[in-house]
């Protein structure tokens, strides 16, 4: 059974835009395309439906960045082509599609260690290596060192690549990909916390 746009929106009850920009970032399997309608595979969507919130209480910090980035789209910067999230980028061209120069609470950001990637509500990538920032105008900041160690190639399965050299890396990268991070923020980056009230 194939949805349309506007169904697999409803099933999720989210919008159709926030939906859409999962198609855009190529991150969902089985796709058909009639005329200019995109076809969703229900178990497809079912699968998102049923996905885990990310256990972010298994990480040693009282609170999380979490950097929400749209489907990537080409961009004329010196050093990169690309700016946001797509599937079918290869590591560095990822790195440098999620790098840039963000309003934030750059200490927060470090502190976390890693800092999430969401597209949608659904993490798709992490990053690490926040401990050194720069700063730049009107309150914004950039992690040069910070390093991919992890995305999702597709998101109903998932399959997660791990590319952290590291294994402590590689097992937060495996913990993190592919479940679910809401956050509302009027920015990139948004703040989460990861304890409950219930553990206060």
């Amino acid at each position: 059974m194939l949805l349309t746009t506007g169904q697999a929106a409803e099933e999720l009850g989210c919008a159709i835009t926030t939906y859409r920009r999962l198609i855009r970032a190529g991150v969902l399997p089985g796709l058909s395309r009639r005329g200019v309608r995109v076809m969703t595979p229900l178990w497809v969507v079912q699968a998102l439906h049923k996905r885990a919130p990310a256990p972010v209480d298994r990480l040693d910090v009282d609170l999380l960045g979490v950097l929400r980035v749209d489907a990537a789209q080409q961009v004329h910067d010196a050093d990169r082509t690309w700016a946001g999230y797509a599937a079918d980028l290869g590591p560095d061209d990822l790195l440098k599609g999620l790098r840039g120069w963000w309003r934030c609470d750059a200490a927060s950001v470090a502190a976390g260690g890693v800092l999430p990637v969401t597209v949608s509500g659904y993490v798709v990538a992490v990053l690490t290596g926040l401990d050194r920032w720069e700063k730049g105008e009107g309150g914004r900041h950039a992690f040069p060192d910070a390093v991919l160690i992890g995305y999702v190639s597709d998101l109903a399965t998932p399959i997660k690549h791990l590319t952290a050299p590291r294994q402590a890396d590689r097992d937060v990268a495996d913990l993190l990909l592919g479940t679910r991070l809401p956050s509302q923020s009027s920015g990139a980056i948004a703040y989460v916390t990861t304890r409950s009230s219930s553990a206060n």
